[in-house]
């Protein structure tokens, strides 16, 4: 018989045992890779492929990319080890595993269809568009004595997802793999590389648009911290029916479509920028004389902001048109010592550019937005320390990961089309992408937000001076363009460059001309022809919050 106390404690330890049983229980994540990594039945890899959506960019963290790469990486080896599956059909996955004499007399075609699995092709039919073939020598040139081999091929899915992408698959340029496709080859437990003939990877495809180059790339697991395309050992050849990938090695394989620029393109769009950065240095340089005769010939000119604040912007454009000219100029000459040097001073001069464009669009906000307590002690002091500080420290901090070096771009053929000291290839293009894109990206939306509340506030909330200026809307849209040559506007001509030549053109010419624009607004605002120009309204707002602050 259990007593009242005894069935009081039996209830007790029953709730803390179920508690217990609940608290060890946790959320399964398949994404994180942890689980079953060497698992390959049916429902772990169908939970393994889900990933493949499920890793984007805003879900990166509930994912482990080297994890999963690895997982995928390691099924051949398994199939080819097993030795049980014969042929695997998944809608993201195909796969043929089978044994083949050593003594083959002549090459072996498969096929490589993606919506069948991989198959062998006979000597009487047609070969297939999507193909591999495998020379005659290829089998006796594997280490060992053996009379027979097992031969794995995969044909891998990877979705639209961060899975294999890697580092120079740049975001929002186009680039990509070619329909997201991979095709492995694997042969035993063996390690295959420096084939005397290789192997030969046929991928058809429509042609690509003018802009683009295709590149016959493989899996390098050992570059960077999770893995990246390579195409040492990998020739790449451009046919009627798609493109030929010749290798000497076993693995991965991929055709990636990426932007590219030709050598004409490039030296043309070369000098389009040098004649631009030189024209806009020389009107630099005339805005900040300007800027010093008028402080000197003008009493209250000297305590005003918002001058002040365009000469820092122009100053930062001048030596980074000054900084680019060098770097184009010297390519890869001197010691790597120097190349980094070249490249940490690029990048300085270019992350204050961008600053000084934001602080443009903080000071315009000040102006024309907020408008009322606006007062900060040491205004300009406080927005220098933030101008030149800021990127200081950010390329402190990218100096001090080696990311500076030789960067390479080249063309269609894989010849080098421009050689300059800017970030490293590889893994140094993640803190391409954090300091330079990120960063101009923040700083550009803001100016836009700003300048679209100014353009709003200029051209709806003048209702009661409506009549007076009737017929005066042009000189309104010449005050928003002069703004926006200050909020750097054409710098966001970048992110219309993929979609073609003519594009990148446009970006070349018009953001190599800011200075130009940034003198010629400053010139309006400020030359004693003030009164009677577009500009004068802003001038007084300038001049206004300029003696607020003093």
């Amino acid at each position: 018989m259990v007593t009242p106390r005894g069935l009081g404690s039996l209830l007790l330890l029953l709730l803390l045992t179920s508690g217990q049983e609940k608290t060890t229980e946790q959320p399964r994540n398949t994404c994180l890779g942890r689980n079953n990594i060497d698992k390959y039945d049916i429902l772990n890899l169908n939970d393994k492929a889900s990933c493949f959506t499920k890793c984007n960019e805003s879900g990166s963290n509930s994912c482990n990319v080297e994890n999963l790469q690895r997982y995928w990486l390691n099924f051949e080896a398994h199939l080819v080890k097993e030795g049980l599956t014969e042929k695997v059909n998944m809608t993201f996955l195909k796969a043929l595993v089978q044994n083949f004499s050593t003594n083959t007399a002549e090459d072996l075609y498969f096929s490589l269809k993606p919506s069948q699995i991989p198959r062998q092709v006979m000597k009487d039919e047609d070969k297939p568009p999507d193909r591999v073939r495998l020379p005659k020598s290829f089998f006796r040139s594997l280490p060992g004595n053996r009379s027979e081999v097992r031969l794995a091929i995969t044909i891998l899915d990877i979705g639209s997802g961060t899975l294999f992408k890697g580092p120079q698959l740049g975001l929002g340029d186009g680039s990509g793999v070619l329909n997201n496709h991979l095709v492995g080859l694997s042969v035993g437990q063996m390690r295959v590389t420096k084939l005397a003939e290789p192997l030969e990877i046929v991928f058809s495809h429509q042609r690509p648009p003018p802009n683009m180059t295709l590149t016959c790339v493989f899996w390098d697991s050992t570059k960077g911290p999770t893995g990246d395309w390579a195409s040492e050992g990998c020739s790449t050849e451009v046919a009627p029916e798609g493109t030929v990938c010749c290798c000497d090695h076993l693995t991965f394989f991929a055709l990636l479509l990426r932007p590219t620029l030709d050598q004409s393109t490039v030296h043309i769009l070369t000098r389009i920028s040098q004649a631009g950065c030189g024209v806009s240095m020389i009107f630099l340089a005339f805005t900040i004389i300007l800027y010093a005769v008028l402080r000197l010939s003008r009493q209250r000119f000297k305590s005003e902001d918002a001058p002040k604040i365009h000469v820092a912007l122009g100053g930062s454009l001048f030596l980074l048109n000054l900084a680019f000219l060098v770097n184009v100029g010297s390519g890869s000459k001197g010691s790597d010592a120097a190349c980094w040097a070249r490249g940490a001073v690029f990048h300085y001069f270019l992350l204050c550019a961008f600053t000084w464009m934001g602080l443009e669009a903080f000071h315009l906000y000040l102006l024309a937005v907020r408008v009322f307590n606006t007062y900060f002690g040491h205004y300009f002091l406080k927005l220098s320390l933030v101008g030149w500080g800021l990127p200081a420290l950010m390329v402190i901090g990218t100096g001090s990961a080696n990311s500076y070096g030789l960067y390479t771009i080249r063309d269609r053929e894989n010849r080098t089309s421009l050689e300059l000291c800017w970030f490293r290839e590889g893994t140094a293009m993640y803190t391409l992408y954090i300091t330079v894109h990120g960063y101009f990206l923040i700083t550009f939306l803001f100016g836009m937000v700003v300048l679209a509340l100014v353009a709003w506030k200029i051209f709806t909330l003048s209702g009661t001076t409506a009549v007076k200026e009737r017929g005066q809307n042009w000189k309104k849209v010449l005050t928003i363009l002069g703004l926006s040559s200050l909020l750097g506007v054409t710098w966001g001509l970048a992110i219309f460059t993929p979609l073609g030549l003519s594009t990148v053109y446009i970006f070349a010419l018009f953001n190599s001309l800011q200075g130009v624009f940034i003198c010629c607004w400053f010139t309006i605002l400020y030359l004693p022809s003030q009164s009677t120009t577009v500009s004068s309204s802003t001038a007084r707002l300038d001049q206004a919050h300029s003696a607020s602050q003093e």
